[in-house]
Formats: structure tokens, sequence, C-alpha cells
């Protein structure tokens, strides 16, 4: 092409593309960048699954414990303790429970936690003379029904256990919303 030819084209044309082409410097940088990635990611992977299989896990149920005789129970509540065997890891032990158990109008069996919604304090049945046949928390006077049924500066009614009657005896199971309210 002669220059005048190359005047009439536009610039764009006029100029022939330019090869990009890697340097060893950037070949290097890119190939030990890379690997130390791949390297990385080795131990990483196991941190991140260790971290994240607890909550994809799915929950067990939890396993019935025998706690009283059915006979025994009444409609006034009475605190009893009971232990659940638990396995965290290669630790095992066998934490101490409490429930207030009692039967309703209809003398089905029901059980309650004994801590309190406000802030986790124990709650007791009738220990105080001014609110008969109530549970009261005396860290901070919340108040609750025969039900668990929240009164007074509590948010939510207290937790009810799963409770399952068997040849005489009353099993407790895990912990649930309080669904008698």
């Amino acid at each position: 092409m002669s220059n005048e030819n190359k005047q009439n084209l536009p610039e764009s044309a006029a100029k022939k593309p330019k090869r990009r082409e890697m340097t060893r410097r950037q070949f290097l940088a890119y190939t030990l960048g890379g690997t130390t990635a791949f390297l990385a990611a080795g131990p990483t992977i196991p941190m991140v699954r260790f971290a994240v299989d607890p909550l994809l896990r799915k929950k067990d149920t939890a396993a019935f414990v025998k706690v009283v005789e059915e006979s025994k129970v009444t409609t006034e509540p009475v605190s009893y303790k009971f232990q659940v065997h638990q396995v965290d890891g290669w630790f095992e032990s066998d934490p101490e429970f409490e429930a207030w158990i009692l039967k309703d109008d209809q003398n089905r069996i029901y059980a309650l936690s004994p801590i309190c919604k406000h802030l986790g304090c124990t709650i007791g049945w009738n220990n105080d003379p001014a609110t008969p046949n109530e549970f009261m928390c005396p860290c901070h006077n919340a108040h609750y029904d025969k039900n668990g049924k929240n009164l007074i500066v509590a948010p939510t009614p207290l937790d009810e256990y799963e409770v399952k009657v068997d040849n005489g005896y009353v099993y407790l199971g895990g912990l649930k919303p309080n669904s008698r309210v």
C-alpha cells in the first residue's frame, strides 16, 4: 500500500494489531500463583468442612429417659431431676436436668422446663405467697401459670418436654416450644 492509500484509511485499520505476548516474569507469576492457590486449598478445604459440617448434619431426635412412676404424678407440679447420657466427640458425660411434671384437667401428663425464658434463671412453684399457684423466677420476678404461660416479665412461655407414658412410667424426651398455650 502506498502512503496515499494509508492516509485515506481509518486510523485503526492503518495500524496492524499488535500481538500481546507473555513475558517470562508474567509466566512465572501466573504459575507460582496458581500453584500456591492449589497448595493452600489442600489444608483450607478440610477446615471449612469441619466448620460447616455441624450445620449441615441432621439433628437426631432426643432419646427418652425414664423419670418417674405414672402413679406419683398429680395435678400439683412436682420437680423431678433426671440424668441424660451425652457423648460429645470423645467426651462422655451424664448431666443432670430437671422438669416440672404434672397432670392437666383431662388427666394428661405434661412436663415443663424449669428455665425462665427471661434470662435463664431456675423457676420455682408457689415460692411467692403473694402469687399462689404460679411458677415464679426469683431473679427478675417473672411469673408463669400452671401451663407455663408467661404472665409477667418473660417474653415467651416455658418450654415443654416431649412426654411418653409406657408401662406405668413417665419418659421425657427433648425440649420443644410450649404447645399448651
